[in-house]
């Protein structure tokens, strides 16, 4: 449909001119002399472009402009005076006018600036569509899982959206952090605003200082002009800083001003700018040990800590696989214009006894590939590949021969329960959260039953009294 444009002017010779070039354009145009006809007119049709003088016996311009964008968000205006000044120019500016157009003006000046308009106004009604898609897209009602696990991060979610506090989201790769935040963000008051990703595990050290805070010009090697940083691109809304754990701990100590302040100084410059963030962090790494380790600062972990969402892994909620599956088939099938009907229940038995070390990105990955194989059809158990059609059985106890004097019962159980953390330590690579869920314990369990190993090996060390040395044996003078 073509654009609406209104046209208001006290001079009927001016109007007339206007609608009769703009008509010609192919515009649907509506003209008025009164500013309060107008005005009144805006409540009952939907005008994209406004063209208005500037000074008038009712109102003037701006305030007809100022009144009918509170009716009309995205109507676009342009003023068109035969009293134009600098300073008129300038209001009109700061009223957010798209162009500035004086009397007598040319009719191709006037069909210029309306396509300009124009072009600006389906901009912004498309990013507007695209912003309220990208909310829908994250809906609280789009997450999938039924499981009581992910019920809880659902809860959490609804729970601090509506805040401005700092959340640190918490689980494995392929968790799906990153979507938690987006959730967050596109739930809260600050969906209008941007939502600034920075991964800081995949910038190097050197730029990521300048990538969060930017720079100024000859500040650095290559630093040919001055450069805003995230920080200040995502002014207004939320910055999520994606594996925290990997930031170097000079970085820390920037950061943990920003969190305290909400300002900084661009990488070689002296003035202090101030910004108005939300912070959502996410790490896949035990930030308890870290700090232990000394390799992430203790109050950064409690200013990032506010409000921790845990993400579990998905062999914890493995009761959800059918309704994930489901949905990658039918997105990839959509995707990929093929007809896979669905998997079969000793597929799917299959499925949910795997591992996913890589979690609901990994069964992502996997539905995808198998949709690209298999193409139609049903998924089969030998259509999965080797490591997830054949399942690791879940250990046993080791089988030995009974003694016929009996055994010790409890040195028995300790040896093997040793044995199997020691196992799931090295599987975890020393990750003590991770080892704990390939366990099925908590943490705080796991932690307390290694102290107690550590304590009986110690109690067990024996006391040997240093032997005493030959005579003969005794050490040569050193020359």
């Amino acid at each position: 449909m073509p654009e609406r444009v209104l046209v208001v002017d006290d001079d009927p010779e001016a109007r007339d001119v206007l609608v009769y070039a703009l008509r010609r354009q192919g515009y649907e145009v509506t003209d008025y002399g009164d500013p309060t006809a107008a005005l009144g007119a805006c409540r009952d049709a939907p005008f994209d472009v406004l063209f208005t003088d500037l000074k008038m016996p009712t109102m003037d311009g701006v305030e007809l402009f100022r009144q009918t964008r509170a009716i009309l968000p995205s109507l676009v205006g342009i003023v068109v005076t035969g009293h134009g000044t600098i300073e008129s120019a300038v209001r009109a500016v700061k009223e957010g006018f798209f162009d500035y157009i004086t009397k007598p003006f040319l009719v191709d000046e006037v069909v210029t600036a309306l396509k300009r308009a124009v072009d600006f106004h389906r901009l912004v009604r498309e990013n507007r569509t695209l912003k309220r898609q990208l909310k829908s897209q994250y809906r609280y009602d789009r997450f999938l899982g039924q499981s009581e696990a992910m019920q809880r991060v659902f809860a959490m979610i609804e729970r601090v959206a509506d805040s401005d506090s700092t959340v640190l989201i918490l689980g494995e790769s392929g968790t799906g952090k990153e979507l938690v935040a987006r959730t967050i963000h596109f739930n809260g008051p600050r969906a209008d605003k941007p939502l600034v990703p920075v991964n800081c595990g995949a910038i190097p050290e050197t730029l990521l200082e300048s990538e969060l805070f930017g720079h100024e010009r000859g500040a650095f090697t290559g630093a040919h002009a001055a450069r805003i940083g995230r920080f200040e691109l995502a002014h207004g809304g939320t910055i999520f800083l994606d594996e925290i754990g990997e930031m170097s701990p000079a970085l820390q100590v920037k950061l943990l001003r920003v969190l305290q302040q909400r300002a900084f100084e661009r990488v070689g410059g002296m003035k202090t700018i101030h910004v108005d963030v939300r912070v959502i962090a996410a790490t896949n790494k035990d930030l308890d040990d870290a700090v232990r380790e000394g390799s992430f600062r203790e109050d950064l972990y409690y200013r990032l800590n506010v409000i921790p969402i845990v993400v579990p892994p998905l062999r914890d909620h493995a009761e959800d696989i059918p309704l994930l599956v489901e949905h990658f088939l039918s997105v990839f099938n959509d995707e990929k214009r093929k007809q896979v009907g669905g998997v079969s229940p000793e597929a799917m038995k299959r499925l949910m006894a795997h591992h996913w070390p890589g979690n609901v990105r990994e069964l992502e990955n996997l539905i995808e590939r198998l949709i690209i194989l298999k193409g139609e059809g049903m998924v089969l158990p030998e259509d999965l590949p080797d490591k997830v059609g054949h399942p690791v059985r879940e250990p046993s106890a080791p089988s030995f021969v009974f003694p016929r004097d009996g055994v010790d019962f409890n040195r028995m159980v300790d040896a093997f329960e040793d044995d199997l953390i020691s196992h799931a330590l090295r599987a975890a690579g020393g990750v003590k959260s991770h080892a704990a869920q390939l366990l099925r314990l908590n943490r705080t369990t796991l932690i307390e039953k290694m102290k107690k190993r550590r304590s009986i090996e110690s109690d067990s060390q024996p006391t040997v009294a240093p032997r005493a040395r030959p005579a003969s044996s005794a050490p040569k003078s050193a020359s």
